[in-house]
């Protein structure tokens, strides 16, 4: 059994926990939190199983790493505190675990990352003998296994297309629906995540290993972007209100170009509510999907909506990216220490998992 730890109990950590403790191979041997009120509690509980697996919650990083766990699923968010959560990883790699997290997007596309981020993580993976997969769905599966997959279905490729269609009224962190992407602020407003260059630097690495894959040469990558205004005031569950004539939908490609032409793209097309840009592409059920379209003889369209905690569609999307994580770590263990990606890292069957569930 593989001693493996969960760094955060948030969205991801969650389902973290409860992948960890249904892998045949896997033991949960520590959950780490950052939240003093957390400190204690059983792991079980955190996941939301209703019982506990006998782990209780603990915030002494040191304590924990110096039992030397074998692998480490990062799960503290790397959105807004990107320098914050690469020194967690590194100190980990360093004590000689593998860690496997969806936290650090430039390192997604290992091969490319500016060196401040992945000097640190060679350095470490020297000092401790210990690895590291950066993955998660999109960024991830979504635009990197499963395009490639599909491409190969088919006898010619003209474009490949990668979309996330979501309402992010059921993505769980405020904060960013609101700071980071702008949903209910003003249309003056520009946020963060849609800065020129930005949603390149998140998703340009995926652009850049499907191209590899495919063999092809890029001219450079091209970002797009629309924005569109709430028509009238929309109350959601889990978020409140969101005023008419604040920024209520977003579509935004970031495409790879190619003989000229953008043949490698994912786009975007996310809302705050159904009744904002109708006209834009959306998911079968209204409620979240990641879709893949190869354009080429055939045509192949592939969607895929997961479900988790209570038929939740962001929750689903996570617990696929923890799924894809967990699912590699038994194989990065047994593999040289480095520093890898996900042309690297096979995706593998649920191998020991049919029938089995978190205890």
């Amino acid at each position: 059994m593989i001693r493996t730890v969960v760094w955060g109990t948030g969205n991801v950590g969650r389902a973290a926990i409860r992948a960890v403790d249904a892998h045949p191979g896997l033991e949960l041997a520590a959950v780490l939190v950052s939240d003093p009120a957390k400190v204690g509690r059983d792991a079980g509980r955190l996941a939301g199983l209703g019982h506990d697996l006998g782990v209780v919650a603990d915030d002494d990083v040191g304590a924990v790493l110096d039992g030397r766990p074998e692998a480490v699923v990062y799960a503290a968010s790397g959105d807004t505190r990107p320098d914050g959560a690469l020194a967690d990883v590194a100190r980990a790699v360093a004590a000689g675990a593998v860690v496997v997290t969806p936290a650090l997007y430039p390192l997604y596309d290992q091969r490319n990352a500016p060196a401040e981020f992945r000097d640190p993580v060679l350095a470490a993976v020297a000092e401790g003998g210990g690895s590291l997969f950066v993955s998660g769905v999109d960024p991830g599966w979504g635009n990197d296994v499963l395009p490639l997959l599909v491409s190969g279905l088919a006898a010619t490729v003209d474009v490949v297309r990668c979309q996330e269609i979501f309402d992010y009224s059921t993505y769980e962190q405020e904060e960013s629906v609101r700071e980071l992407v702008g949903m209910g602020r003003p249309m003056e407003y520009e946020p963060p995540m849609l800065w020129p260059s930005v949603p390149t630097m998140i998703w340009g690495g995926q652009i850049r290993l499907m191209a590899r894959a495919l063999g092809a040469e890029l001219d450079e990558i091209r970002e797009t972007m629309e924005r569109r205004p709430l028509e009238s005031t929309v109350k959601t569950r889990t978020m409140g209100v969101f005023e008419a004539g604040t920024q209520g939908a977003i579509r935004f490609e970031v495409q790879g170009i190619v003989g000229g032409e953008p043949r490698i793209v994912i786009e975007h097309v996310t809302r705050i509510h159904p009744s904002c840009a109708p006209d834009w592409p959306v998911p079968p059920d209204g409620a979240g999907a990641h879709r893949v379209i190869v354009e080429g003889s055939p045509r192949i369209e592939v969607t895929v909506a997961a479900t988790d905690e209570g038929e939740n569609r962001s929750a689903g999307g996570n617990a696929t990216a923890v799924g894809r994580l967990v699912g590699a770590i038994d194989w990065l263990v047994a593999a040289e220490p480095g520093l890898y990606d996900a042309l690297d890292v096979p995706l593998r069957p649920a191998l020991g998992k049919l029938g089995r569930r978190p205890r």
